[in-house]
């Protein structure tokens, strides 16, 4: 097409990519993460289907990819949704979700130990010690999810330890914690399932306990 002097051909401006095509970022995929945490602690999803989902959810690339993962797991805030001020991830009364991937997370010192603890690692590693921790009530849950990382429980003399994790290819490491009884000040309950990674527990006193 033949132009008129003085035109000027105005380049094609880029397109913008819809909500689904955006890129997403670390804290969004984190966000993701929490849902599906949430869905494992509520029975929506299994350990298996868990995993699989959180592998994909770290892998994503846009926001599209991780509402796929999250779509049929019922009503919450859009994956990446602005809000006028950032809020923490959205969990069940008396539960806490501790999710690593790629890295460490731990709890120590003086922490409140939930009802139901839901901890997830990929790649990673999570170290739970209990020595001088508040429980908030005698039996707590711990929901785990280990694919290729390691999860180390710490608990005080008188809490009881009872495994209830199944293990594929990897190991678990908690019969020798299985005591106290019905004395004990307390008992944690291991649940979940172990994918080519190690579930561990030892038995210490506090650093400033008498010898």
């Amino acid at each position: 097409m033949n132009e008129s002097p003085g035109t000027h051909v105005i380049a094609d401006a880029p397109r913008t990519p819809g909500p689904s095509g955006i890129r997403a970022s670390d804290a969004e995929r984190e966000q993701a993460g929490a849902v599906l945490a949430d869905a494992l602690s509520d029975g929506r999803l299994d350990q298996e289907e868990y995993l699989g989902r959180l592998d994909t959810a770290y892998a994503a690339k846009t926001l599209g990819e991780l509402a796929e993962l999250t779509a049929d797991l019922g009503p919450a805030a859009p994956i990446g949704a602005a809000a006028a001020a950032p809020a923490a991830p959205a969990q069940a009364a008396g539960s806490e979700n501790i999710v690593s991937v790629l890295g460490s997370a731990e709890r120590k010192g003086r922490w409140l130990v939930e009802p139901r603890t839901n901890a997830s690692t990929l790649l990673g590693s999570v170290v739970l010690d209990m020595r001088e921790a508040v429980f908030a009530q005698p039996s707590v849950t711990v929901q785990c999810a280990v694919l290729l990382g390691s999860l180390e429980v710490i608990v005080p003399p008188g809490v009881t330890v009872r495994d209830r994790t199944a293990s594929v290819l990897g190991c678990s490491d908690v019969a020798r914690s299985d005591a106290g009884g019905a004395g004990g000040r307390a008992s944690v309950v291991l649940t979940g399932v172990t994918l080519l990674g190690s579930v561990s527990v030892r038995t210490e006193a506090p650093a400033d306990s008498p010898v």
